[in-house]
């Protein structure tokens, strides 16, 4: 049996969609498209990367995303157009952007959305429910990354508070997201013998290996595995002979990936 190492994987992948679509989309000042109302799947490389997003006002929506390497982090930006301000700054409109569902494993991405002409900067408290959801980072900013791992069949809840530092009740302004964790689909793999040989000629086990290789091909998805065993009185190193015959016979011969 031939056991191959897995490489390190490199890139990430940013899964994005907007509210409305077709907005133009720039990566680390780079043109990406426009976006759309369904999720965009981008790969890139790991690090951290720039998103900005021109919004049908004019304005910008720009967020810096960190992204590990081998995971998916989901962006969804909802854009609404907000009423005129009073005079007060108190109360604020106020909202957060997040993907109603995602896979477990996937990092959810919470984004505060806010419009506030108050002179005193703003100050972010997040809570996360279940308490077993882990936050990556971003308590105390605009933003919050989330890690769904361990909690697929659960909903993780943001609640964000963003509080002026006054005493005024009306610049404490208190929002929600729910993000729905899809469980990771689990496969049930059946194991089967599909044939025998003992001390069979060569050109028997050609025909036997010639089967197996039409049962591989006729079915991608299968792994097949040749189990090899001496006798008590077999030569040092026959077992081995007899593997890599067999292997070398369908890698070369019938074309199987090895």
């Amino acid at each position: 049996m031939v056991s191959a190492k897995s490489k390190k994987a490199k890139n990430g992948t940013i899964k994005i969609l907007t509210n409305p679509g077709g907005l133009l989309l720039t990566i680390d000042g780079k043109p990406h498209g426009e976006t759309l109302t369904e999720y965009r799947a981008i790969d890139l490389d790991a690090g951290v990367h720039t998103l900005q997003i021109t919004l049908p006002n004019g304005q910008y929506w720009i967020r810096k995303v960190e992204l590990p390497a081998g995971r998916v982090k989901c962006v969804v930006v909802n854009y609404k157009p907000l009423p005129p301000l009073p005079k007060s700054p108190c109360p604020f409109p106020l909202s957060v952007s997040a993907p109603k569902q995602v896979t477990e494993g996937e990092i959810i991405t919470y984004t505060a959305d806010v419009s506030y002409t108050g002179s005193s900067p703003l100050k972010y408290a997040w809570k996360v429910t279940p308490s077993t959801a882990k936050v990556i980072s971003g308590l105390g900013t605009a933003t919050l990354n989330v890690d769904s791992t361990g909690l697929g069949g659960q909903r993780i809840t943001a609640t964000l508070t963003a509080d002026d530092g006054s005493a005024d009740p009306a610049c404490a302004q208190t929002v929600q997201a729910v993000s729905i964790i899809a469980p990771i689909e689990k496969k049930i793999i059946v194991a089967r013998e599909f044939d025998e040989c003992n001390n069979c000629t060569f050109d028997d086990q050609k025909a036997r290996l010639d089967n197996l290789a039409v049962e591989l091909q006729n079915d991608p998805s299968t792994r097949g595995y040749i189990v090899a065993y001496g006798g008590r009185m077999s030569p040092i190193g026959q077992v081995e002979k007899l593997m890599s015959r067999a292997r070398d016979y369908l890698v070369t011969q019938r074309g199987i990936e090895g």
